[in-house]
Protein backbone atom coordinates (compact mmCIF):
# COMPACT_ATOMS: atom_id res chain seq x y z
CA UNK A 1 0.00 0.00 0.00
CA UNK A 2 1.17 3.43 -0.47
CA UNK A 3 2.70 5.79 1.96
CA UNK A 4 0.10 8.41 3.58
CA UNK A 5 2.27 10.90 1.95
CA UNK A 6 2.20 9.73 -1.54
CA UNK A 7 -1.45 9.76 -1.68
CA UNK A 8 -1.59 13.25 -0.07
CA UNK A 9 1.18 14.25 -3.15
CA UNK A 10 -1.27 12.77 -5.81
CA UNK A 11 -4.05 14.72 -4.35
CA UNK A 12 -2.39 18.11 -4.01
CA UNK A 13 -1.39 17.39 -7.72
CA UNK A 14 -4.36 16.28 -8.54
CA UNK A 15 -5.60 19.52 -8.06
CA UNK A 16 -2.97 21.79 -9.74
CA UNK A 17 -3.95 19.65 -12.47
CA UNK A 18 -7.86 20.31 -12.06
CA UNK A 19 -6.56 24.32 -11.55
CA UNK A 20 -4.13 24.32 -14.86
CA UNK A 21 -1.58 25.32 -12.28
CA UNK A 22 0.65 21.76 -12.56
CA UNK A 23 4.31 22.15 -14.08
CA UNK A 24 5.64 19.64 -16.43
CA UNK A 25 7.63 18.32 -13.74
CA UNK A 26 4.51 17.95 -11.40
CA UNK A 27 2.40 16.28 -14.31
CA UNK A 28 5.34 14.02 -14.90
CA UNK A 29 5.82 13.19 -10.79
CA UNK A 30 1.79 12.47 -10.37
CA UNK A 31 1.75 10.59 -13.35
CA UNK A 32 4.70 8.19 -11.41
CA UNK A 33 2.91 8.00 -8.41
CA UNK A 34 -0.18 7.12 -10.19
CA UNK A 35 1.35 4.30 -11.70
CA UNK A 36 2.71 3.12 -8.44
CA UNK A 37 -0.49 4.07 -6.68
CA UNK A 38 -2.54 1.50 -9.49
CA UNK A 39 0.36 -1.57 -8.67
CA UNK A 40 0.03 -1.29 -5.19
CA UNK A 41 -3.98 -1.80 -5.60
CA UNK A 42 -3.23 -4.54 -7.81
CA UNK A 43 -1.15 -6.36 -6.09
CA UNK A 44 -3.65 -6.06 -3.13
CA UNK A 45 -6.35 -7.24 -4.70
CA UNK A 46 -4.44 -10.02 -6.19
CA UNK A 47 -3.19 -11.04 -2.87
CA UNK A 48 -6.91 -11.17 -1.96
CA UNK A 49 -7.86 -13.28 -4.76
CA UNK A 50 -5.28 -15.36 -4.45
CA UNK A 51 -6.14 -16.55 -0.93
CA UNK A 52 -9.63 -17.16 -1.58
CA UNK A 53 -11.39 -20.08 -1.24
CA UNK A 54 -15.17 -20.59 -3.05
CA UNK A 55 -17.44 -23.34 -1.60
CA UNK A 56 -20.70 -23.98 -2.16
CA UNK A 57 -23.90 -24.68 -0.02
CA UNK A 58 -23.26 -28.48 0.57
CA UNK A 59 -19.66 -28.03 1.35
CA UNK A 60 -17.45 -28.72 -2.12
CA UNK A 61 -14.86 -26.58 -3.16
CA UNK A 62 -15.32 -24.63 -6.27
CA UNK A 63 -12.47 -22.58 -6.04
CA UNK A 64 -10.96 -22.02 -9.86
CA UNK A 65 -7.66 -24.48 -10.67
CA UNK A 66 -5.96 -21.66 -11.15
CA UNK A 67 -5.87 -20.09 -7.93
CA UNK A 68 -5.55 -23.24 -6.54
CA UNK A 69 -2.48 -23.49 -8.58
CA UNK A 70 -1.24 -20.50 -7.23
CA UNK A 71 -2.19 -20.69 -3.77
CA UNK A 72 0.25 -24.29 -4.08
CA UNK A 73 2.84 -22.40 -5.47
CA UNK A 74 3.08 -20.03 -3.00
CA UNK A 75 2.52 -22.20 0.19
CA UNK A 76 -1.17 -21.22 0.38
CA UNK A 77 -2.71 -24.39 -0.56
CA UNK A 78 -5.93 -25.44 1.65
CA UNK A 79 -4.32 -28.32 3.49
CA UNK A 80 -7.95 -29.93 4.63
CA UNK A 81 -7.88 -31.07 0.95
CA UNK A 82 -4.02 -32.93 0.79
Amino acid sequence: MLSKDKIKRINELSKKNKAGTITEEESIERKNLHKEYIQSMRDSIGAQIEGIKVVDPEGEDLTPNKVKEIQKERGLHNRDNE
